[in-house]
């Protein structure tokens, strides 16, 4: 059973790890100035840090259903520091997408330590438990962002990737100390174990529909906030990094929700969840289409938007972890992987379409997204033969 201390330094070591990819969206403006990365370029960055996290949940994230998982954990988090270092000491662009793959890929122990809770946890606490590492997981997108903001604007943004190798150290020690061990008694071998990934997919549709759903919210989720700074750096609003970040606030308040999500789909209102979920995906947009015409229009999008995706998450993650104890970590993976993949082709999009179309063409891209994930869902529940 898990304590509730140690369920918050696993939700914290999950906020922290998955950070990691997220400091540099705020940062882009500044980046790009002292780097010559141009608008249109300087996505690549956050996507290298999305594929790079995708190719970790593929190729690291399932290692914790066959190595012991306390040792795996630390090693990643150690690693993802060297990352984060190298980051802070770029002197050219290539340097800095170096050090964010390192960091991205490695801070896939996230997908570790979140499977890892539900199985130390009690059947009926699971839900209530990786909703609670679920919410350590959003804030950490969001939050490393008012980071990320405040540190650039108060020192630079170098310092930012500095402190958070240091937090990242502590907070792996403080594992070291409280994590137990436990050893998943698989014989299965690596590649068995990776091919594996791909079968669950052709037998889970479970695993194909929620994987689905989770990409596509976080399209939507990629799609607003990475090309959110330049939007707020240009007319009519000129806001500073510090600025940028503090819009993190705005969307924390959408992680939230995330325990009692849990709570609900522990009580088999799952699907009823990601319906709500889907909807206000859609609804999310129609006050963000006026953000560049009024700044509580797009604060109030801001707020929905993460809600909704975090609804939508936490209860497609639930789902998944209602069968399959031995392959936990593999269907995790599974899920994440589609997850991220969404989250990594939204934010190469929307810096193109920004730059070439502006904020309108998000917009109406991101509406025809949210309208393509109800339809895949409402087909789903039409033929499918599970309660809500």
């Amino acid at each position: 059973m898990l304590s509730p201390w140690l369920t918050l330094l696993m939700a914290l070591a999950v906020a922290i790890s998955v950070a990691s990819n997220y400091y540099a969206p705020p940062l882009l403006h500044s980046i790009g100035q002292e780097l010559h990365i141009s608008m249109e370029r300087s996505g690549i960055i956050v996507t290298t840090a999305q594929l790079s996290y995708a190719l970790g949940l593929l190729f690291i994230a399932p290692l914790g259903d066959k190595i012991e998982r306390k040792k795996l954990i630390v090693i990643l988090m150690l690693l993802t520091t060297f990352g984060l270092i190298i980051s802070a000491l770029a002197t050219s662009p290539l340097m800095l997408i170096i050090g964010t793959a390192i960091a991205g890929m490695c801070s896939s122990v996230a997908q570790v330590l979140i499977p890892f809770s539900a199985t130390l946890a009690l059947p009926e606490q699971r839900g209530k438990i990786v909703g609670i590492l679920m919410s350590g997981m959003l804030l950490g997108i969001l939050l490393a962002r008012t980071f990320a903001g405040s540190v650039s604007t108060l020192v630079d943004w170098r310092m930012v990737y500095f402190i958070a190798a240091g937090i990242m150290c502590l907070t792996t020690l403080l594992l070291y100390c409280a994590l137990p061990h436990y050893h998943n008694q698989s014989t299965i071998n690596y590649w068995s174990l990776i091919i594996s990934i791909f079968a669950l997919y052709r037998h889970e549709r479970v695993l194909q529909v929620r994987s689905l759903i989770g990409g596509i919210a976080f399209a939507l989720f990629s799609l607003l906030w990475t090309p959110l700074a330049f939007l707020l750096t240009n007319d009519p609003y000129h806001f500073s990094d510090y600025l940028i970040g503090l819009f993190g606030l705005a969307g924390a308040a959408g992680a939230l929700g995330s325990p009692i999500v849990g709570n609900l789909s522990d009580k088999g209102k799952g699907k009823l969840v990601t319906s709500i979920g889907l909807v206000l995906l859609l609804l999310a947009w129609l006050p963000l289409s006026l953000a560049q015409l009024s700044l509580i229009a797009l604060i109030v999008g801001v707020i929905l938007i993460d809600f909704a995706v975090q609804v939508t998450h936490v209860s497609c993650i639930n789902a998944i972890y209602q069968g399959r104890p031995e392959a936990r970590t593999r269907m995790n993976a599974g899920y994440m992987l589609s997850y991220f993949t969404g989250g990594m082709l939204g934010s190469l999009g929307s810096t193109y379409l920004f730059a070439h179309y502006g904020w309108m063409a998000i917009a109406i891209t991101s509406c025809a997204l949210a309208v393509f994930g109800l339809l895949i869902w409402t087909i789903y529940l039409l033929t499918s033969k599970a309660p809500n």
